[in-house]
């Protein structure tokens, strides 16, 4: 069901963002697209909290918030037809890098053999690095790393795919020289790839070691790898922003808009009491 919901926001996404500027039902359309997004992220806390990653639960709850933010937003637009805080349009901009980036992990997330080859790759390279590094273990299966007698499954989550998703949109929504691009491109898709690469090397050492204990793997996993991929998250954005620094004027604009509807928020809550 929720495959049928991120498809018809992905589609919704798209449509607003590749009609004409000056038709104003195109907000309509990308309101309606964010609001099929947040449906989609607004259940996936419940699958994260039965594998107890917290840490997604909190962040698949923001991005939900994020969306619906983003689809009132884009009606209040096309109700006033006001650009609230800005000259620049910034809800169609974060319209078309969100669908150019659902472009880039729709795939991988639901055909069959996309899905197959981006996670044996990932397994293949994991079971090198480990290789080339001294630790004997065996892949059983193609998604299936053991080591110690610990084995670990590696999903499309742990392909980072995501991440590359997000940066590609973003990247590619922006107007800049093409070698600008390119070297944004750079700078980010392959260094979270290789950055991953060692992410999932670690978890599967410290595992199978047992370095933590019983709860080696969640703490791994769910904490350590997690902030150490938000910290080189944090380092290659900053490198993309120097490369790219119209992407500045698109977070700025975007921070600008979400204080904005805060702000709203409280007040009406304030003016209610």
């Amino acid at each position: 069901m929720t495959d049928y919901i991120l498809l018809i926001a992905i589609g919704l996404m798209i449509l607003s963002a590749i009609l004409p500027g000056k038709l104003s039902y195109r907000k309509l359309i990308g309101a309606f697209g964010w609001i099929s997004f947040g449906a989609h992220w607004a259940y996936q806390p419940i699958h994260y909290m039965g594998i107890n990653d917290y840490f997604n639960v909190f962040l698949t709850i923001m991005i939900a918030c994020f969306c619906l933010m983003m689809a009132y937003s884009m009606i209040d637009e096309y109700r006033t037809g006001i650009l609230p805080v800005t000259n620049l349009d910034i809800t169609s901009m974060v319209t078309s890098a969100t669908a150019i980036g659902s472009l880039f992990y729709f795939p991988f997330a639901q055909l069959p053999s996309l899905n197959y080859w981006i996670i044996a790759t990932v397994t293949d390279n994991i079971t090198w690095l480990l290789g080339v590094l001294g630790y004997q273990v065996t892949q059983d299966a193609w998604n299936l790393i053991s080591y110690n007698g610990y084995t670990v499954e590696i999903i499309l989550a742990c392909t980072a795919i995501e991440s590359i998703a997000l940066f590609s949109g973003l990247i590619v929504s922006v107007r800049a020289p093409a070698f600008k691009l390119f070297q944004a491109f750079i700078v980010s898709v392959p260094v979270i790839y290789i950055l991953n690469i060692f992410r999932d090397v670690f978890v599967i050492i410290a595992y199978g070691e047992q370095w933590f204990g019983a709860e080696s793997f969640e703490i791994a996993h769910h904490m350590i790898a997690k902030m150490g991929s938000a910290l080189a998250l944090f380092v290659i954005g900053y490198a993309v922003l120097k490369i790219l620094p119209q992407l500045f004027d698109l977070i700025d604009g975007l921070v600008s808009l979400s204080r904005f509807r805060l702000k709203g928020i409280i007040d009406k809550i304030a003016g209610n009491r």
